[in-house]
């Protein structure tokens, strides 16, 4: 389970990450204000407190370089609480209140769809860092995670060939997993499959019982699992107490990385499998490295994972757009990203010029004995983000 707030503060004060004071007028040239948004309470907390640590470890990086355009970053925190309404009124707070250049957080589509038509509406910037459905292409909204096509497509073309076409389907009950489920369904009709079930969750549900038991009763091939924070604990414990193992129903998962495990539990979790674009276990010189200063800064127990992974990059590039524009100005820095290659730890990254959206390769996983995740299967290249799936022609009209 993640660290309490307390001590990620007392951790992050003492790495100097953030300036307790705001900018006044005689700081002011001194240094630039961004914003952080992520639940720190509530449901997703689990998820997302991990995320915020991510891009204040960015933030640490390059204020130890010193800083963008010759100032450093001073962050203003706030908690969106796992309620969509507040993250609305908090990033308002942030660009209205606090002034600050850009905006970095949400998690859930809920979170970032009620923060959209603030970003739109006061000419800010959004940078969100978590895979979603696709169907939307703001230009207030830098899209650091993978879209459809970077994650849910290749992973149902993974169970239909390794597991079986007669998938079950269970969701929170919010526009991520029914999207998600509706992209599915129209795939697996292109690939003659079928939908064993459907079944949706309020977010933070923990019974699962009657849905376990029309699992066992269908009897499907796998299951995709698009569940968001901590009901993963109680689905996942209570397939496990009714018999369902990775070995006769595999589950495949989108919402669940490194990070969860620990809180859901290896010995419901092990040998399930994930789509994301990153692991920790990822083989590059570039994770390396952010792997032992992510450790370095939060704890040797601490694990990094995709989310996290992309909450860093989107800090990073920010600031490279916005050396490149020599300015803040959201509409500057817009421009002056399309196009910017980022050497991630999950490999080389680039903006989309058209959809800022960023290539990603992509990644199948397997949840292995130890809590980390085993790349079963990926892309030989980073994948051309594509939103709207317009590449699929079994995709016209979603």
């Amino acid at each position: 389970m993640k660290k309490t707030n307390l001590l990620v503060g007392a951790l992050i004060a003492a790495a100097g990450i953030y300036g307790l004071s705001s900018c006044s007028k005689s700081g002011g040239d001194k240094t630039v204000k961004v914003g952080i948004l992520h639940s720190l309470s509530g449901t997703m907390a689990i998820s997302e407190t991990s995320v915020r640590d991510a891009e204040l470890l960015a933030i640490n990086e390059i204020n130890a370089k010193g800083g963008v355009l010759g100032r450093k970053i001073e962050v203003v925190q706030e908690d969106g609480a796992s309620e969509p309404q507040i993250f609305a009124e908090r990033a308002r707070k942030l660009i209205q209140n606090d002034k600050v250049a850009t905006i970095f957080g949400c998690w859930t589509s809920a979170s970032r769809k009620a923060v959209k038509p603030v970003v739109e509406e006061t000419g800010a910037l959004l940078w969100y860092p978590v895979q979603y459905e696709g169907m939307e292409m703001s230009p207030n909204i830098m899209y650091m995670g993978a879209a459809p096509n970077q994650q849910a497509v290749p992973a149902v073309d993974f169970c239909a060939a390794q597991f079986g076409k007669n998938i079950f389907l269970v969701g929170s009950d919010y526009v991520f997993p029914r999207t998600a489920n509706k992209i599915i369904k129209a795939q697996l009709a292109y690939l003659g499959g079928s939908v064993a079930g459907e079944e949706y969750t309020p977010m933070g549900h923990t019974d699962f019982a009657t849905i376990v038991s029309k699992i066992k009763a269908a009897k499907p091939d796998c299951i995709i699992n698009t569940l968001n924070g901590d009901s993963n604990v109680a689905f996942f414990k209570q397939l496990t107490d009714a018999g369902i193992t990775a070995e006769s129903i595999p589950v495949m998962s989108f919402s669940i990385a490194e990070e969860e495990v620990g809180g859901v539990g290896i010995e419901n979790l092990k040998g399930h499998y994930v789509a994301w674009n990153y692991y920790q276990t990822t083989q590059t010189p570039e994770n390396d490295a952010f792997v032992a200063a992510y450790k370095k800064a939060y704890g040797e127990k601490r694990v990094t994972d995709d989310p996290i992974e992309a909450g860093y990059i989107g800090v990073h590039i920010w600031a490279m757009a916005c050396e490149k524009a020599g300015s803040f100005d959201v509409e500057k820095v817009k421009a002056s990203a399309k196009g910017i290659t980022f050497a991630a730890p999950e490999g080389n990254v680039t903006l989309d010029e058209e959809n800022q959206h960023i290539y990603k390769p992509v990644r199948i996983g397997k949840i292995n004995e130890t809590g980390l995740i085993d790349e079963v299967w990926a892309t030989s290249n980073a994948v051309k983000p594509d939103p709207y799936l317009l590449t699929y022609d079994w995709a016209n009209g979603l």
